[in-house]
């Protein structure tokens, strides 16, 4: 099964729902693959890998098999993609999606589940990380100018469905940085929910400090502070995705 965690907004717990879901999958026995498609390489620089010499990127390119560049993390029991500057040469033309995906689907094989960990904008990587995948895990921020990110990441789901990638389908919304505490999260929840119904996960990640300083210690925070409520909440994420995905 192979997992676009995609989102057209920045800031909304994309790259930290990609790393903890992969380590919570991880944890309960699947292979997992995470593959860092961002060029800013967060994902790869938040489970303590520094810039790699060849990145996924080079492999992208054709310039390099998959063995070389991917990195084995033997403390999580996964393997990833990093990300670095080659991946900047890889945002030419979106016409070459479909070779791109065909690529990632390939480096896939042999796992339960590839995560793919997508920039933050519709660009050919992002299409291609859709062409590629099986379906789409959409994080959302408990705010309401998420919500417009939302409509226009659907629109694109529905012509990529379209256009390259019939067997796509929306595996869920997750709402992130959640805080009990507002009105305005309690709000929103209630519009996504009465929107979509069961495409909701029935988890939510909360707002947590820990969660913001995990990526400094090169760790998901499923290890960095594995007994904490957004650690149980990604764990909980896990079941949920393993549920839709392997009982479906």
């Amino acid at each position: 099964m192979k997992i676009a965690i995609a989102n057209q907004k920045g800031g909304v717990g994309k790259t930290t729902t990609a790393i903890n879901l992969a380590a919570s999958l991880a944890d309960k026995g699947r292979r997992v693959l995470l593959v860092d498609l961002d060029a800013q390489a967060n994902a790869t620089s938040g489970l303590g890998v520094g810039p790699p010499e060849r990145d996924v990127g080079t492999y992208l390119l054709g310039e390099v098999e998959l063995e070389p560049i991917k990195v084995r993390l033997e403390a999580l029991e996964l393997d990833l993609l990093p990300a670095g500057e080659d991946l900047l040469s890889v945002m030419a033309e979106p016409a070459e999606a479909a070779a791109l995906a065909r690529r990632l689907a390939r480096a896939a094989e042999g796992y339960d589940y590839a995560i793919l960990d997508t920039p933050p904008s519709i660009s050919p990587l992002s299409l291609a990380a859709m062409a590629a995948a099986d379906a789409i895990l959409v994080p959302l921020q408990a705010e309401y100018y998420a919500l417009e990110g939302l409509a226009a990441l659907l629109a694109t789901l529905e012509r990529v469905r379209l256009r390259l990638n019939p067997r796509l389908r929306l595996l869920g919304i997750l709402l992130t940085m959640y805080d009990r505490r507002t009105l305005l999260s309690r709000q929103v929840e209630e519009e996504v929910r009465r929107h979509f119904g069961a495409r909701v996960f029935k988890t939510v990640i909360p707002r947590s400090v820990r969660l913001a300083e995990s990526p400094s210690h090169g760790l998901p925070i499923v290890r960095y502070a594995p007994h904490t409520p957004p650690a149980w909440a990604y764990h909980a994420l896990a079941r949920e995705v393993i549920e839709r995905v392997e009982t479906a």
